[in-house]
């Protein structure tokens, strides 16, 4: 029986530890600070502390980093900095296993933190129930399933009696939903690896880049007047409906869509950047016109597309052009300029074809499921700054990425099982088993 086999047959043998980590990792909340939860879901060092226990107990070296906004000065205005996120009780988590040594290393990398619970839940949002050969809960898809997949992938390694020449590295981070702090930190403490798999949801494809993300907010400017009277020129003092201009704004951006369809593709991603109208606000009573209208959107870039910072301040001064031009078109708004407020600039990153490590993934991925595609992931994950200090980046992980948020998240097993095995195979063919 060869190397690889073993490791599988000890899986298939353990399909319930798989199960029962991903279970207790969904018991202990970790809901991100940022949202509006009780005090006892805002700790993500919970989770931490189950999963180090699991680290030490294989053998791992580990060890709590915690980011510091002060320390972390030197990065303002880049990715993932904010100088107001605190991290009491929020550690990242790093587990090294050392190789016997002539081997490539690796890091396996996830977010520990989840969104909010949210609401109409059949199940616990923190029971992990298993139900109908799934795992329910928050964080089963996003990201705790690959977590679980990517710990149990290494333990299956050490239970099947193999050694690797290289290091293996577990590096799990906080922030993730809140803005990527918990990476900025992670590599900012000097954490590397000749290769780096991070094991967001990708439904078992292979992702070799994300998007960056850009949320903005158009804000137009009218003024009031009553709604059932008929109004003079607005040179004159007449009114200027806000949501009326605001239209020629939802007109104008499906308009640049179909330009953005044509230049702003790439071949793994099946949908091109878009700006998508997320919100509109306008208005304050029936009998008024409206003085003010917000346009809340949605848009994303390329990694081609980013500034000498990785993010997207060209986009940004792209989509402000875009603004005033679309004013250039009309008296009042010539006069009365729109403008963007910029809200999140989310970095994103890839790892091209030609690299080795995309390659051997590639190889060692299809041997396992051989239906895998390379398809890029159209929301954010943490590989910008992987990719950013030079360590070749690839998603892969287990759960369909459309169940995240959602309320009854769920993995299946069957996921969750042939995600391990992947991985496993990634690093059996990476680090190198030692003879």
């Amino acid at each position: 029986m060869d190397n690889k086999q073993k490791v599988y047959d000890w899986i298939d043998q353990h399909q319930d530890e798989v199960v029962k980590l991903l279970q207790e990792l969904i018991q202990a909340p970790s809901v991100n600070a940022y949202f509006d939860e009780e005090d006892c879901y805002k700790k993500e060092g919970l989770t931490q502390a189950v999963l180090r226990k699991h680290l030490d107990a294989m053998g791992m070296k580990t060890e709590f980093q915690y980011p510091n906004a002060e320390e972390l000065k030197e990065y303002e205005g880049k990715p993932g900095y904010y100088a107001d996120h605190k991290f009491e009780d929020r550690p990242n988590l790093i587990g090294v296993l050392v190789g016997e040594g002539g081997g490539k290393s690796i890091l396996l990398s996830g977010h520990i933190d989840v969104v909010q619970r949210g609401t109409k839940w059949t199940y616990d949002p923190f029971g992990g129930t298993v139900a109908d050969g799934k795992i329910y809960g928050r964080g089963a898809v996003d990201m705790k399933g690959g977590d679980a997949a990517m710990t149990m992938a290494v333990k299956a390694i050490q239970g099947a009696g193999l050694k690797l020449k290289g290091d293996v590295k577990i590096g799990t981070v906080v922030d993730e939903e809140a803005g990527g702090m918990g990476t900025l930190a992670l590599m900012a403490a000097g954490n590397r690896a000749d290769a780096c798999l991070i094991t967001e949801p990708t439904d078992l494809q292979i992702a070799p880049l994300c998007r960056g993300i850009l949320w903005g907010k158009i804000v137009i400017e009218g003024r009031a007047g009553h709604i059932e009277l008929k109004q003079g020129d607005w040179r004159e003092g007449g009114a200027v409906d806000a949501i009326e201009k605001g239209l020629k704004y939802l007109r104008a951006i499906k308009n640049l869509n179909q330009d953005w369809a044509i230049t702003k593709t790439h071949k793994y991603m099946t949908l091109p950047c878009e700006v998508n109208l997320a919100e509109f606000h306008a208005g304050e009573y029936p009998t008024t016109f409206a003085n003010h209208a917000e346009i809340v959107f949605d848009a994303q870039y390329l990694p081609r597309e980013k500034d000498e910072n990785g993010l997207g301040s060209k986009v940004k001064k792209e989509l402000e052009d875009f603004v005033a031009a679309v004013a250039q078109t009309d008296d009042w708004l010539r006069e009365n300029p729109p403008y963007i407020e910029w809200m999140i600039d989310a970095d994103c990153g890839e790892t091209l074809d030609d690299q080795p490590f995309f390659q051997q993934v590639v190889k060692s991925a299809r041997e396992v499921h051989p239906e895998s595609g390379i398809e890029g992931i159209g929301f954010h994950t943490d590989m910008g700054w992987f990719c950013n200090v030079g360590i070749p980046t690839i998603n892969i992980g287990p759960g369909n990425p459309r169940l995240a948020h959602h309320s009854d998240e769920f993995v299946t097993i069957e996921d969750m099982i042939t995600c391990t095995k992947m991985i496993a195979s990634i690093i059996m063919d990476w680090c190198e088993v030692a003879e």
